[in-house]
Order: structure tokens, then sequence, then C-alpha cells
């Protein structure tokens, strides 16, 4: 199939804005609990009109404080109750979030700061502070600077007391659909992040016609956990369409926390990269394997998987069904205990999580629902959901959105979830939207005859072997990287003889498998580079991956680094996502050595 569409279920009026439903959750439901924020390790209530009248008040200091109707206003910080503030308080006082990723270096936030045309910053500590104050001379339009964790929200609010109701009301009459809400700068794995426009019609468009998918998770009962970046544009939209659900929201600022934040909020619902699924799941079977108890691990995984499968083929058949209730008490109870006991679901972004693991969460009782998008389609283009459900695939198109696939294999998005275009970048704009504002995403992938989308591989990472082969390194990359003892990897073999891959250990994963060999516990990744048995593990995982792909397409050599891939050392970008061009140029030596014997 070429194209597939599905109608709008919502359309955005004109006179839409994001804090519509934030004025008719106070004004309509002021006394029920929104959110919920974690003060000494406790978890307190926080109503709607509580959380109302902070945003109300924030709004009226960044008035005082000379913001403007449509000016920029920065924001950078962990993910946390205060993010959420600041972020309804921006768009309270007519202005525009530009959030900025925490660990973003300061030549990063110079430019954006620049580029936006921010005229002011909210920031979480004395080293955000510190790093834009340092970069000031780039950012002539900048004014004031607020940080967090110095009581920002109480200065501006402190600020604002004189500015009347009347303000904040004309504020928000000059919002429309149209009006722009957001500029959320690309990732750059290749040159200078773009800003892309996105308006609050695109916002309300998108949970609009998303919310109602979700609607067994997001609901009044229901609860969300964010512990992504809201720098990050899907946990962005869940935030937004948290509040218009009335779906009570969590935040956790520290992964290192998060079993312990997941057991004390007790979400109903989450949101994370497939990153984190891998670990539950390789946690689980490594403790598993400590208590002598990893055949049992083992065969319940696979009576998980078996189960799911068997919902797509008429159900399971009674010895399964036996088998799947007996794991259910045993195994299974402790792994939703371990996301707090009450978690039904799970989205899925960034990257694909494969169908192994997709169907051990459903079998599990958490299904994962994974979706497809982009920051320049307000996230979510298209999604699984409990009416629309293929494990494997990134589920149909979001309600008013269409897809299709052009001739060269390249996904297409059309609909109310694109974004208006990028900042001040007319150029780029029409590369990305064409005239009849079909989106080209740089994404290849194919659409099944029910209408399910399967990404296949990046227009630009596709690599030509030397014998004219085309191979996606997203199918390697991705069925590697699910290895419990791998962390990240690259596939190579652009114009050459055959495919190759450079592998890096994770440092998280490797005491207890160690442990597990009868080997101490602390010994480092440069002595586990040769190492016998983590080459016999890894060969595994090289050939259990190459199962997925042809013979011409398979990894055919390998070599371990003693580096990982991580964000600090600028091989990946704040969403995970791989800058190719940084680890070929920094590990060419290595690659060579891969094709010199």
């Amino acid at each position: 199939m070429r194209e597939f569409s599905v109608p709008a279920t919502t359309e955005v009026g004109p006179h839409e804005a994001l804090t519509d439903m934030l004025a008719e959750n106070v004004a309509e439901h002021g006394d029920e609990v929104g959110l919920r924020i974690q003060r000494d390790g406790r978890w307190e209530d926080v109503t709607w009109r509580e959380f109302g009248e902070q945003v109300a008040g924030v709004a009226k200091g960044l008035v005082a404080a000379g913001v403007r109707a449509g000016d920029r206003v920065a924001l950078q910080a962990r993910t946390r109750y205060e993010w959420t503030v600041l972020d309804f308080a921006i768009w309270t006082a007519g202005a525009v979030t530009v959030p900025v990723y925490e660990t973003s270096s300061p030549d990063q936030v110079a430019w954006i700061l620049a580029d936006s045309g921010a005229t002011a910053a909210v920031v979480e500590r004395a080293e955000h502070a510190a790093a834009v104050d340092s970069v000031r001379d780039q950012a002539p339009d900048l004014g004031p600077l607020y940080v967090i964790e110095d009581d920002a929200v109480g200065t501006l609010t402190a600020a604002g007391a004189d500015v009347p109701d009347s303000e904040l009301e004309a504020r928000r009459a000059t919002l429309g659909a149209d009006s722009l809400a957001t500029l959320i700068y690309t990732s750059g794995t290749t040159g200078r992040p773009k800003g892309c426009e996105l308006t609050h019609g695109n916002f309300l468009f998108e949970v609009g016609n998303g919310m109602a998918l979700l609607d067994r998770f997001m609901n009044t009962q229901g609860s969300l956990l964010l512990f992504i970046p809201l720098a990050h544009v899907l946990a962005r939209v869940m935030q937004v369409g948290a509040v218009k659900t009335r779906t009570v929201i969590g935040h956790t600022p520290d992964v290192k926390n998060l079993l312990e934040d997941l057991a004390g909020f007790r979400p109903t619902f989450v949101l994370a990269v497939p990153r984190v699924f891998e670990k539950v799941y390789n946690s689980a079977k490594a403790k598993a394997e400590g208590d002598g108890k990893g055949r049992v691990f083992d065969r319940a995984a696979r009576v998980a998987i078996d189960w799911s499968r068997a919902q797509d083929t008429g159900g399971a058949g009674l010895l399964l069904r036996v088998q799947h209730a007996l794991f259910d008490r045993l195994v299974y109870g402790k792994l939703r205990a371990a996301l707090g006991g009450r978690c039904l679901g799970a989205i899925s972004g960034g990257a694909p999580l494969g169908e192994r693991l997709g169907h051990f969460f459903r079998g599990i009782g958490v299904t994962v629902f994974e979706g497809y998008g982009l920051t320049e389609t307000t996230a979510a283009a298209s999604v699984n959901h409990d009416g629309a459900l293929r494990i494997g695939t990134v589920g149909r198109p979001l309600p008013g959105v269409a897809a299709r696939i052009a001739e060269d294999g390249e996904i297409l998005l059309r609909g109310g979830v694109v974004m208006r275009g990028y900042w001040e970048n007319e150029q780029a704009t029409a590369e990305a939207i064409d005239p009849d504002g079909w989106f080209h995403t740089g994404d290849i992938g194919e659409i099944d005859t029910d209408g399910f989308i399967r990404i296949t591989g990046r227009k630009k990472e596709i690599l030509v072997t030397a014998g004219g082969k085309n191979v996606a390194p997203a199918v390697l990359e991705d069925r590697l990287r699910a290895h419990r003892l791998v962390s990240q990897c690259i596939v190579v073999g652009d114009q050459r003889p055959f495919i190759a891959a450079l592998v890096t250990l994770d440092a998280e994963a490797l005491p207890l498998w160690l442990e597990s060999k009868g080997r101490p516990a602390d010994t480092p990744v440069e002595e586990l580079v040769d190492d016998p048995d983590v080459r016999a593990e890894l060969d595994a995982a090289v050939a259990e991956a190459n199962r997925a792909v042809s013979q011409a397409e398979a990894i055919k050599r390998y070599r371990v680094l003693a580096t990982d891939f991580t964000e600090d050392n600028g091989m990946l970008t704040p969403s995970l996502k791989l800058k190719r061009s940084v680890v070929m140029k920094e590990f060419d030596p290595e690659v060579e050595a891969l094709y010199a014997r």
C-alpha cells in the first residue's frame, strides 16, 4: 500500500489555545488532584486550582519582567514539577516556550538563545545560569534570567503581584490555533539544530485526536509519571494530553531513582525510550540468573511471548493459558510491581522496541504501544492502541493524519500535526514540506494492507556496499542493542566489501554478568573487549541480529570498544540518537581495522 489515512475525530477551532484546557480544569474541577510533587521523599497532591494559581502568578511575573505576547522564553531544566508550571505560565503570558536540554553545552545554548531571539530565560541551577551568562554577548535580545533552584517561581510570583488578572486575560486573548506555542530545536545529528515551529493548533490537534486512543490509561482515574526530558516533544505532548484528560501528573528528574519513584507514585501509564524497557527485561533476567532461577525466567519469558502472539491469532490454548497463569503468580507480578504495581501500559518512542520485547511486555500485562513521529510532527504521527495493535509496527496514522510512501521508499506525512515550518529558515522549510503539504520525514518504510506502518531505516543512513547492496543499519543495530551486555552499536560498511559493526558494553549490566561467571564484578571494561566469554555472548547476539537480514546484509565482523557512545562525549544527541558522523570520525582507525585483515 502506498498511502493510508484515518479521518480526524477532532478539529481545532481558530480561536482555541492550550491555555483553555487549564482554565477549564481550574473553573470546573478546581478541587480535583491534578498533579503530585515529590518533597522530602513524599508525594504531595496539588489540585488544579493550586496549580492554576501558581501558573497565573508566574505568568504575571513574566509580564512584569517585560515579556511581551509572542516573545520567546528559554526554559532549561530536568523533568520536574516547575517545568510544567513554567511552560503553562509562558503560554498564559502569551509567549513562546523554547526548551533547552539541561545537558546542552554553552555553544548549543548560545545558538538556541541567539537563533530564537529569546528575551528571557529560566534555568534549573547555578551551573546553567553561568553558562547562559557566559554567552550573553551572542544573544543580544536576552534580558532577565531566573534560576529554579533559587526559587524562580517565588521570585516571579512576587514580582508580578501588582499585575491585574485582566492583563492575563488580554494576553490569553492574543492566542489562537495559529499562534506559535513553542520552538523546539532538533537534536542536530548533522549541522546546526533548526527550530521547529509548533503552534497551539498543532498540539491541540495531536492531543485531541490522540488521547482518545489511550483512554484506558489517560483518564481521571489514571496517573502518568514523566521522566524523559520535557525538552523532548513526546514528553511535552503527554504532559499536555494529561492536562486535557485530567490524568494526574508526576515528575522524576533523576532516572537513577526511577524504580523507587515508580513504586512511590504508582503510575497507570509511563512513556520511555526502548532502552528503558530493555534494561527492565535484562535486569530481571540477570537477577533471576544470580538467584539460580535463570531457566525459570527464560521459560516465563517464552510463555509471555507465546501468549502475546496467540492473542493475534485467535487466543491462547488451554495449556498455554495455564502456564501463563502460573508464571503470572511466580514472575510477571513481580515485574509489574517493579513498575509500581498499577501500570497497565506504556508508550515507547525514539527508536524501534522490537517484536520480542513488545510481545514480552504485553505477555506480562503491560502493553507497550509503539508510535512514530518527529519533532516536526508534534510527536506521534502514528501509534498503536487498543483498537488497532500490531506489535512490530509503529501503528496506523493518527486520526487526521495521512501517510504516504514515496517512490524511493521515503515516508511522507500530512495533517494537523505537521509543524508550521523551521524558524526563520525558508529554504529548510521548503525542502522539508512540499507544495502539497507533505512533510518528508527522511525515514524509509512501508505500509501494510491494513494501514500499519513499519520503519525500515533512515534515507540518509542507508549503506551501499561495494557489491551494490543497500543495507538499513537500524534493523541490525536495534536487535544488537537488545542484548543485555550491549550498550550501543554502529553498523558500518558503506562502499566496503561487507557489513561490520562497532559495539560498546553496558557498564551497568556487566557486574551482575561477571558475578554469574564467578569473576570480579569490578573488572574494568578495558579488560573485557577481547574477553572470550564476552565474545561468546556477542557472537550469539550478532547471530541473532543477522537472522533479520539476508546473508549479503549480515554483520561479518565486529569490534568491541572500551569507550561507550554517550551524550557527554558528544556521540549521542539528548534524545539518545546516534551521531554517526561524530562516531565514524572518532573511531575511524577501528573501522579501518575491521577491513584490514
